[in-house]
């Protein structure tokens, strides 16, 4: 019979702390050692009660662990079996149970009338930020030993590897039951599920016994290298789909002159061990696929210029895939698919357009074996396992053929490799680059991946492919290729994106928009629209970002096709002959910002032109700003600043204070809080409608009326304000449709926990709108007692800092001198005012748990819509803010730079400078040099 100690064992480092805090044991939350230990030797840690509040399925796999009966359906029955307290449903009485050994503690205290502790309330979900923070420590145990170019494929695999056994055991228990319910033997049931064909049917992979978790975890424990290899082989073995997908990955590689040691791939064991990954236990449904992206992309990061091979900016991706505009009954098609990311986003893009992503046909091909095996991972872990995604180099060696003949596709996403060479010696299906052949050598394989798209779409069909700006300039065969693309009217646009959006390089590149021949709309026939959206970014510090507004902006421009001045321009196909086919973007859309204009006569003798004042009028007009409150006048042509700016630091505050300014936003404000009552019934009646993309289409259509009649905002910012809330807060929204609002608090809740048992990045736990809503005191009462830590360390290191600086210069004052010196005494108290100051944070810190849980315990189920809700609405608040903000500083900006160039005038210069220089004469006359 198990012991208690035994039962711990087999419980997560969520549940012993969950047991830990529930019994108020002290002990250190970061190793499950530790807990463990701490349960075990406590007499009041019962777990019976805890144990009934576990779901069935999770009572039956601590059974199966342990060795005892998981059968039956009664959770009370499951649980005293582990207790050793009940024999099965349908076993003959146990004899009696006998006494534990000598130093073994038993599973149950012995029986007592004592009272049942209360029951604790149920955990919260796996979250996003848990998991993303869970992925990160994983890679944490290999990174630094190897290059994360190097390393990634074992998290991945690792990752993957404990999916499929976590939802292999829930469909194992889940045809368990029905063959019991059916009257079969345990025995016999055990031995139907022993085939593959009860799992692959229901779109589950059969796991093999040497490849499942529980194997894993609890037998493989030398050779553990090759136990990994053996458990991948197996699963790829027992399942075609994942033919070359995982046996790639070799656990026994050498990195540099050894290869990673048990111990290590032990850690990482034990480190997956920690959360089960079923669906059921995340906080909304596709968790492990916006995971998995997350972890994706981190590697592209931490490998630089190698990530660009095989990750896209999704922000790049969503613009590529809002102009291609996917559709139910279409295929979509990457050549060059890199880690999936554009075939997850086309999928994305029927969801959120309430379309029916089952019927969507996704094909792709990776030439590089290990990053093709991530992207097929990708797709399943997505949930899309019809996903053709084949391995090899799709100009050599097109995969997608049919009869002898390539498959055309309704739509082609990619982002090909820049600047390769290839080699046109038997090359397959020569007449897919009927306008030409690039260079072998040189790296301008570009137009030949550009031929191949086009040379697959079907009638109607559109590609959008991401490409190097030297394809719309390069001379040569390059220059034919584009001129024959011209003439068979297949370009459709050309859009310029800002520089250093792409991992592993800096340089700016292009979108290509292109069709299948003869299928442009009739107003674009003959005609490439030109979109130079290269300014249309936001900096960050190691990579540029393209924001929704921005993605409005291109997206709503080449729908409309038309000019838009120093942004877009419509060009013939005459013009762009007569230019020798020369794109270069800026060549017809050149978005350079005009030169500031320069008044000489202001610049001589004051005052600033009105006409300056009126070009500016239209984003006066739309901030609610009338200018000539701050201007008099002083001609016909000219103004002059009012007498009431003083100083040029008083410009900002005057107008951010502005009646007229301040009436717009509060307008604005009003607008926001109308859509806000319809938005709060929507978001309200998720837990009930659970289609979050419904929702969506009502919010952003509805923010976007109620908002743009204000005019303080154009279109595309107001688009961007409510893309950019939507795209922050749409996994809370998911959480919301799945697990109600109270699920979202609980997740909130586990989120921040487990951010302050890991701390990671420069966010803070605490600084959530959860913990600053629920416990504003305690935040406050945290912030005092870390004000007063500071004081005393500041106090302390002035007082025992060395006395009589060397570097000091002879009968300077040294700093603290006159102040009368600390005594031993005095010190020694401050030493220990420090302690507890100290010692208060920590036990501050240590009730943060208790404290959450509490105040999240007492949120009814209206507490907890309400409170959600409002969160929603502060963040909506804050996004807004910003982008109003960033458009009244343009009124400020506007006014500095006319203070800057007018207010001193070169007559007011050579004034003070004769005053100056009178003055220089005087001092000199009277010292006797003049």
């Amino acid at each position: 019979m198990p012991t208690k100690r035994d039962l711990l064992a087999k419980l997560t480092r969520d549940e012993l702390l969950a047991i830990l805090e529930h019994f108020q044991l002290t002990a250190d939350r970061r190793s499950p050692a530790a807990m463990l230990e701490a349960i075990a030797a406590s007499k009041k840690a019962k777990l019976g009660p805890l144990l009934e509040n576990y779901s069935r399925e999770r009572l039956q796999e601590l059974c199966r662990a342990l060795g005892l009966d998981s059968s039956g359906r009664e959770k009370a029955v499951l649980a005293a079996r582990l207790l050793g307290k009940a024999p099965a449903e349908d076993d003959p009485p146990a004899p009696a149970r006998p006494a534990p050994a000598q130093g073994q503690l038993p599973l149950t205290a012995p029986a007592s009338p004592a009272p049942s502790p209360p029951s604790p309330r149920p955990q919260g979900p796996l979250t996003l930020p848990q998991l993303e923070r869970h992925l990160f420590a994983a890679a944490d145990i290999l990174r630094g030993k190897m290059d994360a170019s190097e390393f990634k494929e074992y998290i991945f695999g690792m990752l993957f590897l404990k999916r499929c056994s976590d939802e292999f055991e829930a469909r194992y228990e889940q045809n368990l039951a029905k063959e019991l319910e059916k009257g079969r033997t345990r025995a016999e049931a055990a031995k139907r599920l022993d085939n593959a064909a009860y799992y692959t049917g229901a779109g589950t992979f059969y796991v093999p016994p040497i490849a499942r978790w529980t194997y894993i975890r609890d037998e493989l424990h030398h050779n553990v290298g090759d136990g990994l290899n053996k458990a991948l082989g197996a699963l790829e073995h027992e399942n075609t789909s994942l033919e070359g997908v995982v046996t790639h990955i070799d656990f026994n590689r050498k990195v540099g002159q050894s290869k990673i040691p048990d111990a290590r791939l032990r850690d990482l064991i034990d480190h997956f061990s920690e959360h089960r990954l079923r669906n059921e236990d995340f906080e909304y449904p596709d968790l492990l696929g916006a995971a998995y992206e997350y972890l994706i992309r981190d590697f592209a990061d931490s490998a630089g210029k190698k990530g660009g091979e095989f990750y896209t900016p999704r922000s790049v991706v969503r613009l590529m895939v809002r102009i291609a505009r996917p559709d139910e009954g279409m295929s979509v098609y990457d050549p060059c698919s890199g880690s999936g990311g554009m075939l997850v986003l086309a999928r994305e893009y029927l969801d959120e357009h309430r379309r029916n992503i089952k019927n969507l046909a996704l094909y792709g091909q990776e030439s590089n074996g290990g990053v093709w095996a991530i992207s097929k991972m990708n797709m399943l872990l997505h949930g899309i396992a019809g996903a053709d995604v084949q391995n090899g180099d799709t100009l050599a060696e097109p995969k997608h053929t049919e009869g002898g003949e390539l498959v055309p596709f309704d739509r082609v996403l990619s982002n090909p490799p820049f600047s390769q060479n290839y080699s046109a010696a038997n090359i397959p299906f020569p007449e897919r680059f009927r306008f030409g052949w690039c260079p072998e050598t040189g790296k301008k394989a570009d137009l030949m991946f550009v031929q191949h798209m086009l040379a697959v779409l079907k009638p109607g069909g559109m590609a959008v492919t991401v490409m190097p700006h030297g394809v719309l300039f390069r001379g040569g065969k390059e220059r034919e290729i584009r001129a024959g693309i011209l003439d068979a009217d297949q370009l459709d646009a050309v859009i310029g994106l800002g520089p250093n959006l792409f991992y592993g390089t800096g340089i700016p590149a292009c979108i290509l928009v292109l069709r299948a021949p003869g299928s442009k709309p009739r107003e674009r026939r003959g005609k490439v629209l030109f979109i130079n959206a290269d300014r249309e970014y936001t900096e960050g510090r190691a990579q540029n970002y393209l924001y929704p507004e921005h993605i409005e902006k291109i997206v709503r421009t080449w729908e409309e096709f038309a000019d838009v001045p120093g942004f877009a321009r419509v060009v013939d196909r005459a013009e762009l002959r007569d230019n020798g086919d020369n794109l270069n973007i800026r060549r017809y859309a050149d978005n350079a910002p005009p030169p500031e204009p320069q008044d000489v006569r202001a610049h001589l003798f004051g005052g600033v032109p009105r006409a300056e004042v009126a070009a500016k009028q239209p984003l006066f007009a739309a901030q609610g700003l009338d200018p000539q409150r701050y201007f008099t006048p002083r001609d016909a042509a000219y103004l002059d600043f009012a007498a009431s700016l003083g100083e040029r630091s008083e410009l900002a505050r005057m107008l951010r204070q502005d009646a007229g300014v301040l009436a717009r936003r509060e307008q604005l404000l009003n607008a926001v809080s109308g859509w806000w009552t319809g938005a709060c019934k929507t978001l309200s009646d998720l837990p009930k409608t659970g289609a979050p993309m419904v929702a969506r289409e009502k919010l952003l259509t509805s923010f976007e009326a109620a908002l743009r009649p204000i005019g303080s905002l154009d279109r595309y910012q107001v688009a961007g304000v409510i893309a950019s809330w939507w795209e922050d807060a749409q996994n809370d929204i998911r959480t919301i449709a799945s697990r109600g609002f109270y699920g979202l608090v609980l997740a909130w809740e586990t989120s921040i926990l487990a951010g302050l048992e890991e701390p990671r990045g420069k966010d803070s736990p605490l600084d959530h709108p959860l913990v600053t809503r629920l416990l504003p005191g305690y935040l406050n009462d945290l912030a005092e007692l870390g004000a007063k830590r500071a004081e005393l360390e500041a106090t302390i290191k002035g007082a025992t800092a060395s006395e009589g600086d060397e570097d000091a210069e002879e009968g300077e004052p040294e700093e603290g001198e006159g102040e009368e010196a600390l005594s031993e005494e005095q010190l020694k108290a401050l030493k220990k005012q420090l302690a507890d100051a100290k010692k208060a944070i920590k036990t501050a810190q240590a009730n943060l748990t208790l404290r959450l849980r509490e105040a999240c315990t007492a949120l009814s189920g209206d507490k907890a819509r309400d409170l959600v809700l409002d969160i929603l609405r502060g963040h909506l608040d804050a996004i807004l803010a910003r982008y109003a903000d960033a458009e009244l500083q343009r009124v400020v900006a506007a006014f500095e730079t006319w203070w800057d160039k007018y207010r001193v005038t070169l007559t007011s210069i050579e004034a003070d400078r004769e005053v100056a220089s009178t003055t220089l004469r005087g001092f000199l006359g009277r010292l006797g040099y003049v």
